[in-house]
């Protein structure tokens, strides 16, 4: 078998390869080599011994992003009366460079008012504030990767989760921004297997993951799309966007918000 290196698709055999991962970095040890690896369609960061991991014959990765591919452009716009009124405007916010592009397309393709950033992760924390007072968005979106050391274990330990801590920052400077600015700021933040309640806690109206799952790619954005596009004295729960969500209430859950759409 070829030499498996950064940049190589590839699933953990463990695992009946069942995520499709990137290599992000190989980590030379005295003993063994540790490859960092971020979902290919998933928001989830882990780490494997070389040894676990098969490549994914290039024909299959293929598939498996025009499937990624057609699933953001069959995204359908509901509302109807889009020259009549101003959605919300939308700053995400995202640690993975490839899915900061794929997220600029699917709020261009429904014509949403969004800028995006890549961001990493550690870095959110220190620019969110900056960020907000450029662009004074409505909705304000933060995610990346992120995903539990210890599986299964220590749920409220934020240290046991790879990028969890720095969500909760990030949460914690953007209401400080809506604190000065009473801007009632919509927060949405998390990524696969997040500390759902350390993010609630901190200030987020929504946040993943209540049940410590994967989310799909497209779950935060769904959230963001449904608030801006939803008049502003409507109030949203997650009961009104669960079923659009991939593995609904276990995925991403909160505590709601009011829509950010007005008249023009």
């Amino acid at each position: 078998m070829n030499e498996i290196k950064k940049g190589d698709v590839v699933g953990r055999k463990s695992y009946g390869k069942d995520i499709f991962f990137i290599v992000k970095n190989i980590l030379v040890l005295p003993t063994k080599k540790i490859a960092i690896l971020v979902g290919l369609t998933e928001r989830i960061e882990a780490d494997s011994e070389i040894e676990d991991l098969e490549k994914i014959p290039k024909e299959e990765v293929k598939k498996y992003i025009i499937n990624f591919e057609n699933k953001i452009k069959n995204e359908d716009v509901k509302n109807k009366a889009r020259t009549k009124v101003r959605t919300g405007r939308i700053l995400h916010l995202d640690g993975d460079k490839k899915y900061s592009e794929k997220s600029y397309q699917y709020y261009r393709r429904l014509k949403l008012d969004a800028i995006v950033k890549n961001i990493p992760e550690y870095k959110q924390p220190k620019v969110v504030y900056g960020l907000l007072k450029i662009y004074n968005p409505d909705i304000l979106v933060i995610t990346g990767h992120d995903g539990m050391i210890k599986r299964g274990r220590d749920y409220y330990d934020i240290y046991n989760y790879r990028n969890s801590k720095y969500f909760v920052e990030t949460v914690r400077e953007a209401r400080r921004y809506d604190e000065k600015y009473n801007k009632n700021l919509v927060i949405i933040a998390g990524a696969c297997q997040s500390y759902f309640e350390a993010i609630i806690s901190a200030g987020a109206n929504f946040a993943s993951s209540p049940a410590r799952i994967l989310i799909d790619f497209l779950d935060p954005l769904v959230v963001a799309k449904k608030i801006a596009l939803t008049d502003k004295y409507q109030y949203i729960t997650i009961n009104d966007i669960e079923q659009e969500l991939r593995d609904g209430k276990n995925g991403i859950s909160g505590i709601g918000a009011k829509g950010k759409m007005t008249n023009m």
